[in-house]
């Protein structure tokens, strides 16, 4: 059984929508997913925005009386930031305002994949690639897997995650693993090494503090 997905929205657009071509029956419990994308927005360093955001999933289709159908699934997810890029990001060509915002041009300061996805697309606006080369994308994701996640359970598989590297830092695999394996549980998410966790902890410190220091140099 293969289980396919599609993802569409941008960063600062007015949503994001995930979509399966492929399903089966299983429960859908939206209370689930959402507990999955609240994972998603914890963690030690998260950025600002997840302070903006509070994200839910609406069912758009294939889910009846908590069951999903056998038919294509779609849900949504709004964007709350949305209503502040309206201009900038308004489907309309001749949209009022946006000022500079409305059109990025490629700069030395576009990180590099996205400066290769404007070559590829032979796209002069970086703010047309960075809008879906960005982590708000993962939003979409998040919301497929805890689809998946459901699916699995009905045949006793758990899903759990434990990170193994991180700046340079290397966790060890403890035993016996704790069930349910939840890494949500610890702030840098390396649940089964809470001494290479704190090296982590330091490891992101450092490397704030540099881009705070780049930051500020770069203006």
């Amino acid at each position: 059984m293969t289980f396919r997905f599609t993802t569409a929205g941008e960063s600062h657009g007015r949503g994001l929508v995930e979509s399966s071509r492929d399903s089966r029956r299983a429960p859908a419990l939206g209370e689930r997913v959402n507990a999955e994308l609240k994972r998603r927005m914890g963690g030690y360093g998260r950025g600002a925005r997840m302070k903006i955001e509070a994200d839910q999933i609406e069912w758009l289709s294939g889910v009846r009386a908590g069951e999903t159908l056998g038919s294509p699934i779609a849900m949504l997810v709004w964007n709350r930031d949305w209503e502040h890029w309206r201009d900038v990001m308004a489907p309309e060509a001749d949209a009022a305002g946006g000022g500079s915002e409305r059109r990025r041009q490629v700069t030395r300061r576009v990180p590099a994949r996205r400066s290769r996805r404007s070559l590829k697309y032979d796209r002069q606006d970086a703010r047309t690639i960075l809008e879906r080369a960005s982590a708000r994308e993962t939003v979409a994701r998040v919301a497929c897997g805890a689809v998946c996640k459901l699916l699995l359970e009905q045949f006793g598989v758990e899903v759990g995650s434990h990170v193994v590297e991180l700046g340079g830092v290397t966790a060890r695999y403890l035993s016996p693993l704790p069930s349910p394996l939840n890494a949500a549980r610890t702030p840098a998410r390396a649940l089964l090494d809470p001494e290479a966790e704190e090296e982590m902890i330091a490891a992101i410190d450092a490397a704030k503090a540099r881009a705070t220091r780049w930051a500020a140099w770069s203006r």
